[in-house]
């Protein structure tokens, strides 16, 4: 494991750290916290032993928190790897996910807020190299990206506004965090504009051009929300609350 994959399982139970990459004080000293409480010697040092009691501890926790918490993702839809964010968009098609629709995302969340899977594991999008049949459904930011979309927005207008023949429905939207929270818990990955994201943000975010997507931007039931950092900030807060933050 190197060090950004430690501190991600670290903050996956409970440690409170910033997931930067460099094995400093914090980060020795959460560790050495965990040897302890496994009853390993407290040295700081991620060998076989206290890579294996990390692994699974985290799906220890993770199946302790999906059973408590009627999970909605199944076990076997978010396999080990290592993911650095989570994307989510809408197909701008109908409430059901087609054949197209499931090849480029991981899960899909259709009208009645049933969920899909899509046709891409999610392991095939791992941050340490993306492999064939990955999910491409965010140009050029796909290598460690999970995508998340929403059935909806038929030929929905952008200015004025139109939702289109299949307008986003508050049954995806309310599913929506909750479906993040699960994808975060299982693969340690904060809550941040930078981690957690519509593939309308992306471009003014992480600086990579995006050709004008604006999904997502507005919510067709509830026309107070406008703009893609407010449609943002809205499921964040709310995926914060379902991890209990």
């Amino acid at each position: 494991m190197d060090t950004t994959a430690i501190q991600r399982a670290l903050v996956a139970l409970g440690y409170s750290l910033v997931v930067d990459g460099a094995m400093g004080p914090k980060t020795r000293a959460a560790l050495q916290t965990f040897q302890r409480g496994a009853g390993l010697a407290a040295d700081g040092v991620v060998g076989p032993l206290t890579a294996g009691a990390l692994q699974r501890a985290i799906a220890k926790k993770g199946a302790a928190a999906q059973q408590a918490a009627g999970g909605q993702i199944p076990a076997d839809w978010m396999p080990d790897a290592q993911m650095n964010r989570v994307v989510i968009h809408w197909t701008a098609g109908a409430h059901r996910a087609s054949g197209l629709d499931r090849s480029h995302y991981h899960i899909l969340i259709e009208g009645d807020g049933k969920l899909v899977r899509g046709i891409p594991s999610i392991d095939l999008n791992d941050a340490r190299g993306a492999k064939p049949g990955y999910a491409a459904h965010t140009l050029n930011c796909n290598t460690g990206s999970i995508g998340v979309s929403l059935c909806c927005m038929a030929g929905a207008e952008e200015s004025p506004f139109k939702a289109g023949s299949a307008p986003m429905t508050r049954e995806q939207w309310d599913m929506l965090p909750k479906v993040l929270a699960e994808l975060c818990r299982r693969y340690g990955i904060p809550v941040t504009p930078r981690t957690v994201l519509s593939h309308a943000e992306v471009q003014g975010t992480l600086g990579i051009k995006q050709r004008g997507k604006w999904d997502i931007s507005r919510l067709a039931f509830d026309p107070s929300v406008v703009g893609a950092q407010s449609c943002g900030d809205d499921f964040r807060s709310r995926t914060r609350s379902s991890l209990g933050f």
